[in-house]
């Protein structure tokens, strides 16, 4: 006769989700971060509270941000561990669900667990509820559902039997992960049931590498071998996969030299003699060339995302084929490339011993030099006066100049994403960007996420005035858990990146930098009050030399740090940049001169599109 426990499907979620476990011997799902309400702290609150350490707990400030931290984990980790997030229903809901696209957009693994309405539907409409006039079985947790790897609605405690192990098992398939929406309703967490012992067995959880098809291998191999101008386009499936050596290896062996997008970023060392930099829209002036030239792009992990292309017109060689190696069919096909599906890393190392010997080796080693020499002319201190402005590039200088190999610059959205693919030369895994979907917000959250996942690296945190007043709130929460990292805080007034795209699309500056809201009064925000206000250890830069000295001062904090400085919201890369164009449509009827000039350059560039190969 089967043994069992009688538990409730909250309880026994907690449990379930305790003894699922790493190869290493640890949690896969470390806890979960929570905000409580009536959709989740009867029934999910009881059943975290009596877990304890076994299934830790963190209080959150806001729902989306606190998800936030959980994805930035699961990036730190490589997608080895996860964190839950648990909300009531409606707006604690709601608030989760552009937390679910970020990680979606980025194949990261979350387990979201919001309260959902009764099942048995007798206080019908409870609070919060929304309701559907031609559909009963709608919540507002349906959200979810396009922006969930899989989602489940819990409607009766048996049905965790089956969710909970699917939930697991695409969290950790390498070629569907990202996140898993459990919508639990609120009546159905508090309700008992007699589950077989044998479920809550510890079971330890492995990331499959799928090996490449013999076909497809020996097709790309022969195109290898044929290409004059090869390079090698390095995405984040480099480093979700472990393969950063393997990747080196095979670049070094047969003389293909690496291009990064955001996400593939410090899976090499800026260092290192194969690596060319940056690719695409803010992509630098050698990796760039290469990608001009290029007969064969052979994309590795990556989803050739428009900034990585130049919205696929940075391919310019007439004969050029691509290549993508990747873990699903979905990405290894797109854009008529040559598909090559499987691990990034057993796929290298089988690709190499196809191509023996075989050594490329055409291209213009000199060029990577002259790129990373202009990078230190344009990061470096340009010692202005009592009224100027330092660029971002020097902010970015003062932060690299103060690094070690332990240092990992993060950020999500605005300026600085493009400013440090294409300046920030990091140690191997020294960066950490959430650009797939380029979320405001993320960044102070996500920093908190990073630094739980790797206390012993020194986080670095760039965020721009206009991200910090979207969402700042887990400030606190990292004073409340002592976890320190460092934020850098450029404030140029407002939407600086947007307003220099504004400008560049022909477009008249409006509603982006505050000094062009139509507003009789100009908002003088005191960041440093802020700051100080959530406990942090706030600290003003009057000059890139000065924020240096904070930079140093900051290291020795214990809790999080947060120094300001005034930027001007105007430059771009200049001479260190190789940036190519971005499709970003330019209205095709206008009165202003400007904007018929800005159209014109618009169709000539969207003549150089390369859409299908």
């Amino acid at each position: 006769m089967t043994k069992t426990i009688r538990l409730t499907a909250a309880q026994a979620m907690v449990k379930w989700l305790s003894v699922q476990m790493t190869p290493d011997g640890e949690r896969f799902v470390e806890g979960a971060w929570s905000i409580f309400g009536h959709g989740n702290v009867a029934g999910i609150g009881e059943a975290l509270y009596a877990a304890g350490d076994s299934f830790p707990t963190w209080r959150g400030q806001n729902e989306q941000t606190m998800a936030h931290a959980a994805i930035a984990y699961a990036k730190a980790h490589k997608r080895r561990r996860v964190q839950a997030v648990t909300s009531s229903i409606g707006p604690g809901a709601t608030n989760m669900v552009t937390a679910a696209a970020l990680a979606h957009v980025n194949r990261l693994p979350v387990l979201f667990v919001p309260g959902d309405v009764f099942a048995n539907r007798r206080p019908d409409p409870v609070l919060q509820q929304v309701e559907d006039f031609d559909d009963g079985t709608v919540s507002a947790n349906d959200c979810f559902r396009a922006v969930s790897r899989y989602f489940d609605r819990i409607t009766r405690p048996e049905q965790l039997l089956t969710a909970l192990p699917r939930a697991l098992r695409t969290m950790t398939d390498p070629a569907n992960c990202g996140p898993v929406t459990l919508s639990f309703c609120q009546d159905v967490q508090a309700e008992a049931y007699d589950y077989p012992e044998s479920f809550f067995a510890p079971k330890i959880w492995h990331i499959r590498r799928p090996a490449p098809d013999a076909r497809e291998l020996a097709e790309v191999s022969e195109l290898i071998k044929a290409a004059k101008n090869p390079v090698l386009l390095c995405g984040g499936g480099v480093i979700y996969s472990g393969a950063e050596e393997t990747l080196a290896d095979f670049a070094t062996k047969h003389g293909i030299p690496v291009i990064e997008t955001q996400a593939g970023k410090s899976a090499l060392a800026q260092s290192h003699a194969m690596n060319f930099g940056a690719s695409g829209v803010d992509g630098s002036a050698a990796a760039n060339a290469l990608s001009v030239d290029a007969d064969l792009v052979i994309g590795v992990g990556t989803r050739f995302q428009d900034f990585t292309t130049g919205s696929w017109a940075l391919f310019q060689n007439p004969t050029h084929k691509i290549v993508s190696i990747n873990v699903h069919g979905y990405d290894a096909d797109k854009h008529g490339a040559t598909p090559l599906v499987g691990d990034a890393k057993i796929t290298l190392e089988a690709l190499s011993e196809k191509l023996a010997d075989h050594h490329s080796g055409a291209f213009d080693a000199q060029s990577r030099l002259d790129w990373l020499a202009a990078v230190d002319r344009h990061c470096a201190d340009r010692k202005g006066g009592a009224d100027y402005r330092p660029l971002d590039a020097e902010v970015i200088g003062a932060v690299q100049r103060t690094s070690s190999e332990d240092t990992i610059a993060m950020c999500a959205a605005g300026t600085m994403p493009g400013a440090l693919k294409l300046l920030w030369q990091p140690s191997q895994g020294g960066y950490h960007m959430e650009y797939g979907y380029s979320c405001m917000g993320y960044e102070i959250a996500g920093a908190m996420g990073l630094k739980l996942a790797q206390p012993k690296r020194d986080v670095v945190c760039f965020v721009g005035d206009g991200s910090y007043m979207m969402a700042n709130s887990e400030l606190a929460t990292a004073v409340m858990r002592r976890v320190p990292f460092t934020v850098v805080l450029t404030d140029n007034r407002g939407y600086g990146c947007i307003n220099r795209l504004q400008m560049h699309t022909g477009n008249e500056q409006f509603n982006n930098l505050y000094a062009d809201c139509r507003i009789e009064a100009q908002p003088e925000i005191d960041y440093l009050a802020h700051a100080a206000s959530m406990g942090a250890h706030a600290l003003k830069a009057t000059s890139i030399a000065d924020l240096e000295a904070k930079l140093a001062e900051a290291k020795s904090s214990p809790i999080p740090t947060v120094i300001v400085i005034e930027t001007d919201p105007m430059q771009g890369p200049g001479e260190a940049g190789g940036g190519f164009w971005w499709d970003v449509a330019v209205p095709e009827v206008a009165a202003s001169e400007k904007l018929q000039k800005a159209r014109a350059a618009y169709e000539a560039a969207m003549a150089d599109q390369n859409l299908v190969n």
